[in-house]
């Protein structure tokens, strides 16, 4: 749906909202109910008509805008087609990735090396996706939430598994800003809850933290990733020295 057929929409809803007919309008309009009613389903609304529908309803541009935009759910995940169609093609990936993290055209252009038509045409196949809703001046709008993930069975994350995650455990983790912690014990039902817990506080900081600084100069940020996991394991090493009538333990978790 084009940003144009989510304002009249809306516009539809503010009518029923305020509880006006399409024959009270087109009184007011001075128009037959005929009329008013091929305007909706054509949206073929001038801005003047629009402006003066508004004006009756006591509402203005920026009003129904803020409405269609808060009426949208926005993606907290993609569909698996959505991702397969990402982890097909690298280029258009790390486009993806970039525009995801709210990069322009052109620091894309300048930082890597695509022409600013790769990206426009990568932009054309987001908005197709439904992942971007593109914008005058090749601007967009991303449709995805602020707790947006990738599905933990999908393509991504496979691919993630395969290709990134061994590049990103390629490290002593003793540079600057890099931090490494391994963990063993043995905890509760109610203690593995509160880490379960901590991790997704910690999974909802780092996206705040992204989302405040995705307006800052490229200058003044980097790159940064971080694998957040906690589960109940024992490790087939264990496992495979434990005695015959020992088996492993397990806790019932609500």
């Amino acid at each position: 749906m084009t940003q144009a057929q989510h304002l009249v929409t809306e516009l539809k809803n503010a009518l029923k909202e305020a509880g006006k007919t399409y024959r009270d309008l087109a009184e007011h309009l001075d128009l037959s109910e005929a009329s008013v009613k091929r305007m909706f389903s054509q949206q073929g609304f001038s801005l003047a008509r629009m402006e003066q529908v508004l004006g009756w309803l006591g509402l203005d541009f920026a009003d129904l805008v803020e409405r269609a935009r808060s009426r949208r759910e926005l993606l907290r995940e993609l569909t698996p087609e959505q991702e397969a169609a990402l982890v097909g093609d690298p280029d258009f990936f790390v486009i993806t990735f970039l525009v995801l993290n709210r990069w322009a055209i052109e620091e894309i252009v300048e930082e890597y090396r695509f022409t600013e038509k790769q990206v426009e045409k990568a932009l054309l196949r987001l908005n197709r996706l439904q992942i971007i809703e593109l914008l005058p001046f090749n601007r967009y709008r991303l449709l995805t939430s602020r707790n947006f993930a990738w599905r933990r069975d999908g393509s991504v994350s496979a691919f993630f598994k395969a290709h990134v995650m061994p590049e990103f455990f390629a490290s002593h983790f003793n540079g600057p800003g890099e931090e490494l912690a391994i963990l063993g014990g043995m905890l509760s039902a109610s203690s593995i809850a509160a880490m379960q817990e901590g991790v997704a506080r910690l999974a909802a900081q780092f996206a705040d933290l992204a989302n405040h600084d995705a307006r800052l100069p490229l200058e003044e940020k980097t790159g940064c990733s971080a694998v957040l996991a906690f589960r109940p394991i024992e490790y087939s090493m264990f496992v495979e020295r434990r005695r015959g009538d020992k088996p492993p333990r397990r806790l019932r978790l609500e």
